[in-house]
């Protein structure tokens, strides 16, 4: 695998697991998984910090076993420099579709790469 590969690759297994319930349940994994200067706008419009988002995920849609969970597709990842992932994709959650953008970072000493952006944007209904 190339370097690209490689980053990309590490990239998509950080977002998937961040759409796992077990992860987004756990405030432990979700540190883990963010870079400490993370922020969010959501499809709602919000905008996000790290701090809210480390408290608050365990209670958002999509972190119980029991209820919906989000269904990633047409994941397209590129290494935009080293140590900076773009990833783009969609998502269908309850019924509901986004096109969703996150930016990936490894800053050094660290191996792994967390989550430094992340942005949704709804899709209405009827598009393809």
């Amino acid at each position: 695998m190339t370097q690209e590969t490689d980053a990309v690759a590490a990239a998509i297994a950080g977002e998937l697991s961040l759409m796992d319930p077990a992860v987004r349940a756990s405030r432990t994994e979700t540190v883990r998984l963010l870079d400490p200067e993370f922020t969010e706008v959501g499809a709602s419009g919000r905008r996000y910090t790290y701090a809210e988002t480390v408290a608050e995920l365990p209670d958002h849609p999509g972190s119980s076993p029991a209820g919906p969970r989000y269904e990633p597709s047409a994941i397209r990842g590129v290494l935009l420099a080293p140590g900076l992932v773009h990833l783009t994709y969609t998502t269908t959650f309850a019924g509901h579709r986004a096109h969703r953008t996150s930016l990936w970072r490894r800053q050094p000493p660290e191996t792994t790469w967390r989550m430094y952006y992340h942005q949704a944007t709804p899709l209405p209904p009827d598009t393809p």
